[in-house]
């Protein structure tokens, strides 16, 4: 029986164990994984497997931290989405984020 689950490399998910993972139910996750780490083709394949409307959502709204390198890759992928409306941006305590 295969699982149902996105057609993504399970290097990204290296510290879980993707056969007892439930997809549907990680999804934040598993969006916020492929938007730092991923590329364009992980990118289509999240947003085949979730749908691009959940995959804006989740990227606008529901995602607690995206450093500020992948919010500027969720914006390149995701050309609709600005900075100033995602919830990982504004809801820094500081807005200014830098690793030192």
């Amino acid at each position: 029986m295969k699982k149902n689950m996105p057609n993504i490399s399970r290097s990204f998910f290296w510290e879980f164990d993707i056969d007892s993972m439930d997809f549907k139910k990680a999804y934040k996750t598993i969006i916020s994984r492929i938007i730092e780490r991923g590329g364009q083709e992980e990118i289509d394949e999240i947003v085949r497997f979730y749908g691009r409307e959940k995959v804006i959502n989740t990227i606008r709204n529901e995602i607690y931290f995206l450093p500020d390198f992948a919010i500027d890759r969720a914006i390149n992928f995701f050309p609709i989405l600005n900075k100033e409306e995602l919830y990982c941006y504004l809801n820094r305590k500081d807005k200014s984020y830098h690793w030192i």
